[in-house]
Parts: structure tokens; C-alpha cells; sequence
């Protein structure tokens, strides 16, 4: 009689797995709203706080309304980020910064995405354990107390003494306290939730055309304190995106880009980005129309290599997804972070030694030195003279023994000037200048030719800060072609603050060098 054995037992497993499934349930929700993790938005440090609210809320203290809008996320999940302190002493120039980073946000939006997803199934395998667990133990119970006890026990239900209802209401109340403890609000929230109302409702008088028609404010004090911070931000918002989508567009029309010709490969050299992420698509959609599918990144992508500032690099692995990205670190790039977080996006970062990437032959290494805010940018070799020359002789000498590197990438040309002369390359790359110098050719002592080129900040930046509506100042991207993994010819691109684009004349590079460099490989 199998099945009414089965029959009889099947309400007690049912009843076993709802109340695993739903102990599991409670710790996977108890496990992920707990949570927090530090992460970089924008200019800031920021706390991250997972919730189930099904918005986005950014708190940015007490002198500005809170912000919200719809997650679109499943389940409800959302996220709460509480901004913290920034390098930025001024107020208005955090909330420019802000806003400039909030016109290009898919690069920020898919790292707090990829975090509080990593939280998210943290908190489910946490779940599933405390699941599996509830099942072991309702198992072990149901074999360790035997058919005859679990005969009486029923018996004892159907007529219950009063010890026994005793006993089942005080585990019913410690089993409805662990609820209320498990399921009840974290800390990190408000204590008493705002009002919200939609931004327009809040700040009618805002440009027309801004993405704002699901973003809310917080209603109170702070809301009309703020008013004209938060329209200043978004009119800083709208103005670098109109700015910065209309010269993407403008890309995609350009006339005189080289195309490659068959049997030839180009890539895109891009420098002193300085956070100017807004510039990317650009020079992708530049990349584009010369079928580029090699990134060279010559350094100070930053301003300062603060933790903040990885949504630059985060930036560059999004947009040329795709792209093989050969890249190194300038002096602004303080640190260890950025190289750091280049390799972990997948980058190769060349250190002192020859490496190929999409068949080129390169060598480089970033920049010796650091600094602030204030210094580094003119290409002044007393800045830490010994470390640029040693690198200088040491890049030289590795290139020289191996004998079949093509390219020389390095932030700054002085920490290359002897190797350009060296003959032991065909092509070196540098940015750090802000400004273009070359391309210039020599002769080496062993007859082959090198050509130097410095290509100006491709972010557009004065000093070391390049964020604002606009281009502070003629960028710069240069195309390099390539043949049989030989550097053939350069152009570089000139994008002026006005939102012109104008390509340069296309450069071959000295014949004699790709044959010099042909009969040393052999």
C-alpha cells in the first residue's frame, strides 16, 4: 500500500518545504537589504545600501533634496547610495562634476548594477543553504523520532493538554519574533521617509528637453534650499549632453578619415582624457568609420588617480568593448589604482617589457611619476628627472635585445627620447603635452627609422581637468595604420571646442623604417 502511504505523508512534507522554502526566503531578503559595500558615483564616495524599494535613491546630504528614480529592475530590488565626501573643496564645482558624469552614466550605471547584482546572489546562496539545512534537520527529526512517537504526537495534537498549548504558543511567538526580527527595516535609511513629487512639479522652471520626466525629488526644507544648485546641475547636465551628443553625430559624417586599405589594421591612440568620458563615444564612432578594433591609451586618463575617478577607466571598457586595449598609466594617474583597475577590465598594461596585442609588437611602460593637480602637465623633465631617464635607458635596452618591437608607448616623450634615437623601433607614441609635436622621423645608429609623435588631450583639458559642458580646448585622437603588424601611416584628428571635426593629412611613415624593420626579423 505505497500510495496511501504516501498520500498520508505528503501534507507533512509540504508542509516541511514551505517552511524551508520560506526560511530561506527570509534570510535571502534578511542577507541582502543588511548590506552595504563602498563604491565611487561621480565626485564621490559613496555607501550603497540594496533595498527593495524598486528606485534608485541618491542622498547627498542635508544641503541638497534627495533624488529618485525607477530601478526597472525585477523583483522590486533598488538601491540606495548615500554620497559622501569628494577632493572637491567647492560645492559648485562637485555638483558640475555630477552633473557632467550623470550626461554619459552607462559606464557608472553598469558598475552599481554589477555590484548589488554580486550582493544579490550572495544573499540567494545564503538562502538556498539556509533551505537545504531546514530540510536536512526536518528529515533527521522525522526518522529520529520514529512512527510510534510521531503516532503519540499526533494523538497529543488532536487532544491537546493545556502544558502542550502552552508549549506551541511560546514557539509560535519566538517563531513570529524571529520574523519581525528578520524582516524588519536596516539601518541607513531615513528615519522618517520623505515626500516625493517629480522634479518638474518641484522646479517648473527647468530647461526644456533634459531626461527628467521619472526622476523625483524629495519634498521639504532641503528641496527649496537647493533650488538653485539643482538647477544649475541640471542645466550643467543638458548643456554637456547636447554638446557632446551632437559632436558624436558630427563624427559619424566626417569627411577625409583615411580608410584602411586591404591587408591593413588601424587603431585609435587616445591620451590626457583627464575624465572626460564624454569624448569616448567620439572617438569610437571615429574608430568606426576607419573599422579600428585596437585602443591605444597613453595614459592620464584621470585627474588625480582617485578611487572616484574609475568610472574614466570603467568608461573606456564599455564603450570600446570589442577592442583590444593596449594601455598605461600617466603621471596624474597617481597610484596604483588605475593600472590596477585597467588589467582587471581586461587592458594590457605594459610594463618595461615587449608584448604582443592584436599582433603588434609593443613595449612601454606608465609614467614614473606623480603628481597633483598642479604640476606635471608642461612635459618638464626636472620633474623627477632620474626616474624618467632611467625608464628612458631601460625601455631602450629591452627593446634594443629583443630586436622586433614595432611601438613605444609611453605618457610622456621625454621618458622615450633615447629610444627614439636608437633606431631599435619603428614608432613612438606619447601624449602628456596637451598639445601635438610631430610627427618627426630620425635615423638610428643601426639605419633604421623611428618616428615620434605626441598627440594632444584627447579630453580637451587645461592643466589636469577636462569636465564641463564643452571642450576647454582642441582635443585630439590620432588613427595609426598598420600592415603586417608595421606601423604605415598616422592621422591625426583634430576636434575643436567650437565642434568642428577636422582630420589631418594622412602621414606614410618612412619606407626605409618598415624595410629596416622586415630585415631584422628576418
Amino acid at each position: 500500500m505505497a500510495i496511501p502511504t504516501v498520500l498520508r505523508r505528503l501534507p507533512a512534507v509540504l508542509l516541511l518545504l514551505a517552511v524551508a522554502v520560506g526560511a530561506g526566503v527570509l534570510t535571502t531578503r534578511a542577507e541582502f537589504v543588511s548590506q552595504e559595500r563602498p563604491v565611487s558615483v561621480g565626485a564621490h564616495e559613496a555607501t550603497l545600501r540594496p533595498t527593495f524599494s524598486g528606485h534608485v535613491v541618491i542622498n547627498a546630504g542635508p544641503l541638497l533634496p534627495q533624488l529618485r528614480l525607477p530601478a526597472d529592475a525585477p523583483l522590486g530590488i533598488g538601491v540606495r547610495l548615500d554620497l559622501g565626501d569628494s577632493d572637491a573643496g567647492d560645492l559648485d564645482k562637485v555638483i558640475a562634476r555630477d552633473a557632467v558624469i550623470a550626461s554619459q552614466p552607462q559606464g557608472e550605471v553598469e558598475r552599481i548594477s554589477s555590484v548589488v547584482e554580486g550582493i544579490w546572489w550572495r544573499a540567494v546562496a545564503r538562502g538556498v543553504g539556509v533551505t537545504l539545512l531546514v530540510l536536512l534537520a526536518g528529515v533527521v527529526a522525522w526518522r529520529a523520532i520514529g512512527p510510534s512517537r510521531r503516532r503519540e504526537l499526533a494523538s497529543s495534537v488532536r487532544s491537546p493538554s493545556r502544558s502542550l498549548v502552552v508549549g506551541l504558543s511560546a514557539t509560535a511567538l519566538l517563531a513570529a519574533t524571529g520574523v519581525v526580527l528578520v524582516t524588519a527595516p536596516q539601518p541607513g535609511g531615513s528615519a522618517t521617509p520623505p515626500g516625493w513629487s517629480p522634479i518638474r512639479e518641484e522646479f517648473p522652471e527647468l530647461p526644456a528637453g533634459a531626461n527628467l520626466d521619472r526622476l523625483e525629488v524629495s519634498t521639504g526644507s532641503a528641496t527649496r534650499s537647493g533650488k538653485s544648485l539643482v538647477e544649475g546641475a541640471v542645466r550643467t547636465y543638458q548643456e554637456s549632453q547636447e554638446f557632446y551628443e551632437k559632436l558624436t553625430e558630427t563624427a559619424k559624417d566626417v569627411t577625409g578619415l583615411r580608410e584602411p586599405e586591404s591587408g591593413q589594421t588601424t587603431a585609435m591612440v587616445v591620451t590626457d582624457r583627464h575624465d572626460n568620458i564624454a569624448m569616448d563615444p567620439v572617438v569610437r564612432e571615429l574608430g568606426r568609420q576607419v573599422d579600428a578594433k585596437l585602443l591605444i591609451d597613453l595614459g592620464d586618463d584621470t585627474s588625480n588617480g582617485a578611487s572616484w575617478e574609475e568610472f574614466s577607466i570603467n568608461s573606456l571598457a564599455r564603450i570600446f568593448r570589442g577592442y583590444d586595449v593596449v594601455a598605461i598609466a600617466g603621471n596624474h594617474d597617481n597610484g596604483p589604482m588605475v593600472p590596477r583597475l585597467m588589467k582587471q577590465r581586461g587592458f594590457t598594461v605594459p610594463d618595461g617589457e615587449p608584448v604582443d596585442v592584436a599582433g603588434i609588437r609593443f613595449i612601454g611602460q606608465s609614467d614614473p611619476r606623480g603628481s597633483g593637480l598642479t604640476k606635471g602637465y608642461t612635459g618638464d623633465e626636472s620633474d623627477n628627472i632620474d626616474a624618467v631617464k632611467q625608464q628612458d635607458a631601460a625601455l631602450t635596452k629591452a627593446a634594443c635585445d629583443d630586436g622586433k618591437v614595432s611601438v613605444a608607448i609611453v605618457h610622456s616623450n621625454a621618458s622615450a627620447r633615447k629610444l627614439g634615437r636608437s633606431g631599435c623601433v619603428d614608432l613612438v607614441l606619447s601624449g602628456h603635452l596637451h598639445r601635438q609635436v610631430g610627427p618627426d622621423t630620425v635615423e638610428g645608429e643601426n639605419g633604421r627609422s623611428t618616428t615620434s609623435l605626441t598627440t594632444g588631450t584627447t579630453g580637451g583639458a587645461v592643466y589636469a581637468f577636462a569636465l564641463g559642458t564643452g571642450l576647454r580646448r582642441e582635443a585630439q585622437t590620432t588613427v595609426v595604420t598598420f600592415e603586417d603588424g608595421q606601423p604605415v601611416g598616422l592621422q591625426v584628428v583634430r576636434i575643436q571646442p567650437g565642434g568642428t571635426i577636422e582630420p589631418q593629412d594622412y602621414v606614410p611613415l618612412e619606407p626605409s623604417s618598415r624595410d629596416a624593420t622586415r630585415a631584422a626579423r628576418g
